[in-house]
C-alpha cells in the first residue's frame, strides 16, 4: 500500500514536470531515463494496468509536445536564413504592383484583430523553460546581465523581433508614400489601428505602432 501511495506521487511530479518543462527530456539520455522510472513504476501496478495507462498518456502528450516544438523550430529558421535583396525586388516591381496596406486592408479594427492573432500565436509558445534559461544565467544581483555564454531562447527571440518587424512596417508603409495627403491619412490609420489593438488589449502591437 506505501509503495503504490509512493508511486502515485512520483507519477504526479513527472506528469508535471514533463507538462511544464518537455526540454528537459529531448535528448536520448534523460528520456531513457524517464523510461525506466516508468517501468519500475508500473510494476507496481500491473494488476489493474491503471498507472501503465496513465504513464503512457504522459509519455505521448510529451513527444508531442516536444514534436511540435521541434516543427515551430523548423519553420522559423527557414524565416531567418537570409534573402535577396528585397529592395532590388521592389524596383524590379511597378509602381501599381507595389501595393500599400490600405489596398489590403482599410478597416482597423480587423487588422488590430489580425496582429493581436500573431501576437498570441508567439507567445503561445514561449514556456516557462523559456524564462528559467534566462534567470538560470543571470550574473551577479548587482549587474544582472546575462553572461556571454547563454543559449538564446528562441521563443523569445521570435517573439522580440516580432515587435521590431511591426515597427518597421508600420514607419515603411507611411514613408513610402509620396504625398503628404496620402501620408497623413497613412499615420491617422495606423493611429486607429493602436486604437483597436488599446480596446482589444493588445498592448504590445499598440507600442510596436507608437
Amino acid at each position: 500500500a506505501k509503495l503504490k501511495s509512493f508511486a502515485a506521487k512520483i507519477i504526479q511530479l513527472l506528469k508535471e514536470w514533463t507538462e511544464t518543462f518537455p526540454y528537459d527530456f529531448q535528448d536520448e539520455k534523460s528520456m531513457k531515463e524517464l523510461k525506466e522510472i516508468a517501468h519500475r513504476i508500473t510494476q507496481c501496478d500491473e494488476e489493474n494496468g491503471t498507472v501503465k495507462k496513465i504513464i503512457s498518456q504522459m509519455t505521448q502528450n510529451l513527444l508531442m509536445a516536444l514534436s511540435a516544438r521541434s516543427q515551430y523550430q523548423e519553420i522559423r529558421e527557414k524565416f531567418r536564413q537570409p534573402v535577396t535583396d528585397k529592395g532590388t525586388i521592389l524596383k524590379t516591381k511597378t509602381q501599381s504592383a507595389q501595393k500599400d496596406i490600405l489596398s489590403v486592408c482599410c478597416d482597423p479594427l480587423i487588422l488590430a484583430q489580425q496582429l493581436t492573432y500573431i501576437e498570441l500565436e508567439r507567445v503561445s509558445n514561449i514556456y516557462p523553460e523559456d524564462l528559467m534559461q534566462i534567470v538560470s544565467h543571470m550574473d551577479s544581483l548587482d549587474n544582472h546581465k546575462c553572461r556571454g555564454d547563454v543559449t538564446k531562447t528562441y521563443n523569445l527571440e521570435a517573439y522580440d523581433n516580432w515587435f521590431n518587424c511591426l515597427s518597421m512596417l508600420v514607419a515603411t508603409e507611411i514613408c513610402r508614400v509620396v504625398k503628404k495627403k496620402q501620408r497623413t491619412r497613412m499615420v491617422e490609420f495606423f493611429i486607429d489601428v493602436a486604437r483597436e489593438c488599446f480596446n482589444i488589449g493588445n498592448f504590445n502591437s499598440m507600442m510596436a505602432i507608437i
